[in-house]
């Protein structure tokens, strides 16, 4: 299935479980006249792929078709590297009221703080549902997901002040954020869950609009 078509049926899935679709009564009889609304049993309307006309469900076909989201290992993974890299995120913002010199710089990790901190309840608690089978990854497996701060350099975050932190830290953090965007990339590419799915396009619009801000005050 290519990525229209798996985006696609992600999106019917979704509606589907939300109710979005439209729920019709009424049907016509054999010879064609309309029955009054409200008589005839619900059906769904379905939308068609580019260039077909949609289609008239029963609430069972509708169930039945409605495509498996089941989180697969690029989904678990995903949340669980994301939950980390959210974390080293506010470590890093954490020290901006006490040493930025540039007022944009402190609002820009308050930004950050208020946003991710959320992201990662929302992130625990998709990971309470869907608990991991393997063992979790280890500080090495940490280290390497693209973006990470090393050791080093947040003793140099930390260390700095003023002007040297506004520039270490904008240096730093857009690296962070780009490398939250390949994460994201990666797990659109090959995720099965709705759910991860949304929270991957929410990092993807909030950072790319982080990243454009960042750049434009370093």
């Amino acid at each position: 299935m290519d990525m229209a078509n798996a985006l696609l049926g992600r999106f019917l899935g979704a509606a589907l479980t939300a109710g979005l679709l439209l729920t019709l009564t009424g049907c016509q009889d054999g010879g064609g006249a309309d029955t009054k609304a409200g008589e005839g049993p619900p059906v769904v309307v379905a939308p068609g792929k580019p260039g077909e006309k949609a289609r008239t469900l029963s609430p069972e076909q509708a169930a039945k078709e409605a495509p498996d989201d089941s989180p697969n290992a690029a989904d678990r993974a995903y949340v669980r590297h994301m939950t980390e890299h959210h974390r080293q995120a506010l470590t890093m913002s954490a020290l901006a009221p006490d040493r930025a010199a540039a007022d944009p710089v402190r609002r820009l990790a308050e930004r950050i703080a208020a946003a991710q901190g959320p992201e990662i309840g929302a992130m625990e608690k998709w990971l309470a549902r869907h608990p991991a089978t393997a063992p979790g990854p280890d500080a090495h497996e940490h280290a390497a997901m693209p973006g990470m701060a090393t050791e080093q350099q947040l003793k140099e975050l930390t260390d700095a002040r003023g002007a040297d932190f506004d520039r270490l830290f904008l240096r730093l953090m857009t690296a962070h954020h780009e490398g939250a965007l390949k994460m994201a990339g990666e797990v659109l590419a090959a995720g099965n869950n709705v759910a991860v799915e949304e929270m991957a396009t929410e990092v993807v619009a909030t950072q790319s609009a982080e990243i454009h801000r960042m750049r434009a005050m370093g």
